[in-house]
């Protein structure tokens, strides 16, 4: 058969159809041997058939003489072996590869190629067979063997050696070696061990972890186990990661042939490597396929690369603005205010979990773990601390908050360098390296940041936890009311399994913009609940009592109803004389409001806020409402964030009062060295706030 086809696997010329490709010459054959009488039949049969992976073309499996390695005989070594082995998933080390050892074949170690490894043996035609194992053993065996014999394709194939059996010449078998034997070899081969180099190659073997997509465990994973076990008798790894496959959107194998394959050049120059790597690292577990898609790796990098860099920027843009250099002073904890402490305690926190994570290969909790701390030191310490960083003078809290803030950014950057190599980079030179020639040349050299557990306050952690709880439901309570941000509120009403000191209740009402916190074991004056009955479970046990059950959980009194709830674990109702029990899950419960008063409920917590609003919260309201329109007036004219201004104003005649009664106040707020009631001048625009016409201008003082 050999004979019939060329090597591209097209039809010899001693055939009548040369030239033609096997599977296109199929009905020919079968044509000619009908035309001589020697076709019997010729059924359709359907069936899979290999094709190339590459190039989608048939493919013709031809019986050939191979060389093995008979892995069989080590099949308990390999899989003790295995054993040994900390995979990552376990599934696949237990189930996939486990499997594979368990059904072990003998491995096809030969190549009918030219490029390759030669296979080291040598036959003569005595039937006789040699293994060659040195250059040495070959120079020694061998009358024509070069001093700088070349090991490779066609060199090698010259080179003879005497048959120790009959005297005749030995040649060199033509195939060569399965290049996954090569992979398999690279532990010792890359040393050049055992001929040399042997303390360096028992330094590194084994190795510490491998790290690969789940197509090696057929490959890589299995040769280096293979042949480690053949030699050393022992795993070549103590640790693999195992890697899934990357997807497209839509959950497809990317291939160039379907045209959703995505050229990684060209999204490293679209979002960046870091951007990339923080995607694969946050996504998913990395045994897990990846849905790879630009929408994807834009929001991650919004989340958490782009609010680093915004947090280091707000630092860099008033360290300048100070002259701030932070070799010049220290972090004094005692001296620190609790926000400084807390932003500290979350780091060390942070540094350890991390810490930890990675050393069990834990990656995407690692990098949530991280993407928390950014939001945590974005979102609340800056936000809470921005008037710190504005204020004049260089005294003590506002070091402590240049301090702090540098610490955790450094910091930060040490943790997620290995992440995000680039952006931390940046970060490191221009806050570390810019002002301290003698620390290390790149944030790369650095160690990683040791934990400082004295910092680490698990109170104070869990206390600003529940401040952020309350804030939270605080805001859902607002946007449930419809009331904006900037107006004031005057009571906030907290039931909670915990009490905050004075200090964080002020954070929370500083945050909601209310005027009072209170913490009570009893809000139903504010709030009740309402119940309807979950049909899936309430209509198969009582049917035809589903319209009296309904009606009477109308009529009862929520919170009464609850209390019942909570200390007997169910509610009872007389519908027409007979006793009906409802369990906790037989009921729909939702928050009843009263008026005038929004609730949350959450985890055994309820916020409630009065909605009530006086004159002077309204006015109050008022007066931050032009205090925002006077900063976005600020930002669109161009004003640096130092600019001394002057705002003039016209409008009805209560924003003109509220303007006059609190002139002062909005000056300090917006920098402003005064607030004149005038025709508007310099950048000028009209707004209409809280339904009054109001007519401002800014500008720069000395215009």
């Amino acid at each position: 058969m050999y004979s019939l086809l060329m090597k591209k696997g097209d039809m010899a010329a001693e055939t009548p159809f040369a030239g033609v490709f096997v599977k296109k010459a199929d009905p020919m054959v079968l044509k000619d041997l009908d035309e001589r009488g020697l076709l019997f039949d010729a059924p359709k049969f359907e069936h899979s058939y290999p094709h190339c992976w590459r190039c989608d073309t048939p493919l013709i499996y031809y019986a050939r003489e191979s060389w093995f390695i008979k892995m069989t005989a080590v099949k308990d070594d390999l899989i003790a072996n295995n054993n040994t082995i900390n995979w990552i998933p376990e599934s696949i080390g237990k189930g996939r590869f486990g499997d594979w050892l368990e059904n072990v074949q003998d491995w096809g170690i030969s190549r009918n190629r030219y490029w390759g490894t030669p296979l080291n043996i040598w036959e003569c035609e005595c039937g006789h067979m040699h293994s060659i194992g040195s250059i040495a053993e070959l120079k020694e065996m061998s009358d024509n063997c070069p001093d700088d014999i070349e090991l490779h394709r066609p060199y090698i194939d010259d080179v003879t050696i005497t048959c120790p059996e009959c005297g005749k010449q030995m040649h060199r078998v033509p195939e060569v070696i399965d290049c996954w034997f090569d992979s398999g070899s690279m532990p010792f081969a890359q040393h050049h061990y055992p001929f040399e180099n042997e303390d360096l190659f028992k330094q590194q073997f084994p190795a510490d972890f491998i790290s690969e997509a789940v197509d090696q465990t057929r490959g890589w994973f299995y040769s280096l186990l293979a042949i480690s076990t053949l030699l050393f008798n022992k795993a070549p790894y103590k640790n693999v990661i195992v890697l899934g496959h990357v997807q497209d959107e839509n959950g497809q194998k990317m291939s160039k042939s379907k045209g959703n394959a995505v050229d990684p050049f060209d999204a490293l120059e679209t979002y960046g490597a870091d951007a990339i790597r923080w995607y694969f690292y946050s996504n998913s577990a990395p045994w897990l396929p990846n849905r790879f898609h630009g929408k994807a790796v834009v929001e991650g990098q919004r989340k958490f690369m782009g609010t680093l860099w915004n947090t280091y920027a707000f630092f860099v843009l008033y360290a300048n603005i100070d002259g701030f250099d932070a070799t010049k002073y220290t972090l004094e904890y005692d001296k620190l205010g609790v926000m400084d402490k807390w932003l500290l305690s979350k780091l060390n926190t942070l540094t350890k979990t991390v810490d930890e994570h990675l050393a069990n290969y834990r990656i995407p909790e690692s990098a949530r773990a991280l993407q928390d701390f950014v939001d945590d030191m974005s979102n609340w310490y800056v936000r809470r601390s921005r008037e710190r960083f504005w204020a004049k003078g260089m005294e003590q809290d506002k070091i402590n908050a240049y301090m702090t803030l540098y610490t955790a950014l450094v910091t930060v950057s040490k943790v997620a360098a290995p992440m995000i190599p680039f952006m931390t980079e940046e970060i490191y030179q221009n806050l570390v390296k810019s002002v301290d020639a003698s620390a290390p040349e790149s944030i790369h050299l650095c160690d990683y940041p040791e934990v400082q557990n004295e910092l680490i306050d698990e109170k104070l952690e869990a206390d600003m936890d529940n401040v952020l709880k309350l804030v939270v439901m605080g805001r859902a309570c607002r946007n449930a009311s419809n009331i904006k941000n900037r107006q004031p509120i005057g009571q906030m009403f907290v039931k909670a399994g915990f009490d905050l000191p004075e200090f964080y209740q002020e954070i929370v009402a500083d945050e909601l913009n209310v005027k009072n916190v209170k913490f009570t074991d009893d809000v139903r004056d504010f709030t009740s609940y309402s119940f309807k009955p979950q049909l899936k479970t309430v209509g198969p046990k009582y049917g035809k009592m589903l319209g009296g059950i309904k009606a009477a959980l109308d009529q009862l009194d929520g919170n009464a109803a609850m209390d019942e709830i909570n200390e007997t674990g169910s509610l009872k109702l007389d519908i027409n004389g007979q006793e009906v029990t409802l369990f906790k899950e037989d009921l729909l419960i939702d928050t009843a409001q009263i008026e005038g008063y929004v609730s949350e409920n959450d985890n055994g917590i309820t916020v409630v806020l009065d909605t009530n609003l006086t004159e002077e919260l309204l006015e109050e309201g008022f007066v931050r409402e032009i205090i925002s329109k006077i900063q976005t007036m600020r930002k669109e004219a161009g004003f640096e964030v130092m600019d001394k201004i002057k705002v003039t104003y016209k409008g009805s005649e209560k924003a003109e009062a509220v303007f006059a009664a609190n002139g002062t106040q909005i000056c300090s707020e917006v920098l402003a060295v005064s607030a004149e009631k005038a025709e508007p001048a310099g950048f000028v625009k009209e707004w209409k706030i809280n339904g009054e016409a109001v007519f401002m201008g800014v500008e720069k003082e000395g215009r």
